[in-house]
């Protein structure tokens, strides 16, 4: 692996642009949750593809598909960051997580599994989280299983985090947003009571909420259980996708009260509502979810509030 230009800055994100060879290009990125510090959380997030063939309508790194990573490579993108902070791969992070989450539909690499299976041998890290975020594809209920299996005896009593992206619940809108075949929620419902062991965490249900996309309560409570499930609520990021695609986040990212009155409607209902705002500076930088820089770089779509760091070559 050669990295060969970053974005960002070190107190906030920073953005890592890496030579696989073969033309096999990646990103990964490593940030802080503000106000705390690296020894309190510190966030890493990896890619799982080169390249992705989903093509969300609000994500940049779907497209160009070149295959798939092992599980070794999966991990030098990890190595990278931790040996620049902690060269002896001792991680004092009260919580580090790392998030599959970067380029790429995790569930349609087993080799993500490999990887989670060799990260506590790797490092001597105690606050060690890992975090699957996916669409659910259809075909891939071997990962699943698996997954499943690798929590419980791996990262038990809440320290894995798993996330399903949905964002939205009319079922035709999320076919356009989310271009493939996945579950339903039908499917994912009977997952998560698999899925589930007292003292995991909930469940998560992504909302990555564009205006017009509507989030009905009453059709999460046919299938999700409030008592297993959560629901994050967060904008449409700045990407040259989204705005290819005409796609306006409901929230304003600078008025996290935009999103209050849902909020309250799912509070009703009687869910856990996390509404999650990255840092604006995030958006600039390019390290926010959904966000590729190089994307933006190759395609010279200009992004309003997005992708405007100046990038370094190494």
């Amino acid at each position: 692996m050669k990295v060969f230009a970053v974005a960002g800055a070190s107190d906030i994100a920073t953005v890592y642009m890496a030579d696989m060879g073969g033309g096999r290009l990646i990103e990964f990125v490593e940030a802080l949750q503000l106000p705390y510090t690296r020894d309190e959380r510190w966030i890493l997030m990896v890619s799982t593809l080169f390249g992705c063939p989903v093509k969300c309508q609000i994500c940049d790194a779907g497209g160009q598909y070149r295959g798939k990573p092992s599980a070794e490579q999966i991990l030098s993108q990890i190595d990278y960051i931790v040996d620049k902070w902690y060269p002896d791969r001792r991680v004092p992070a009260r919580k580090f997580k790392i998030q599959f989450a970067r380029m790429g539909e995790p569930a349609l690499n087993i080799a993500v599994l490999d990887a989670l299976e060799q990260l506590p041998r790797r490092y001597d890290a105690p606050g060690l989280m890992p975090s699957i975020s996916t669409i659910a594809p259809h075909g891939t209920d071997a990962f699943f299983e698996r997954l499943a299996d690798v929590k419980n005896r791996l990262y038990a009593d809440g320290r894995m985090q798993f996330q399903f992206s949905i964002h939205t619940t009319d079922a035709v809108l999320r076919d356009q947003l989310i271009p493939v075949r996945k579950w339903d929620f039908d499917r994912m419902a009977a997952y998560g009571e698999h899925y589930l062991r007292p003292g995991d965490r909930k469940i998560t249900l992504n909302f990555a909420l564009a205006k017009g996309a509507p989030v009905e309560s009453d059709v999460l409570l046919r299938y999700f259980d409030p008592a297993c499930y959560l629901i994050k609520i967060t904008p449409v990021n700045p990407t040259c996708r989204a705005v290819q695609n005409g796609l306006v986040s409901y929230m304003d990212s600078l008025r996290p009260e935009s999103a209050q009155a849902l909020a309250s409607q799912l509070n009703a209902a009687g869910y856990e509502v996390i509404v999650s705002i990255g840092e604006v500076i995030e958006n600039q930088i390019g390290s926010n979810c959904g966000q590729y820089v190089l994307t933006y770089l190759n395609g010279k779509h200009p992004v309003i509030d997005g992708y405007s760091y100046q990038v370094q070559t190494l």
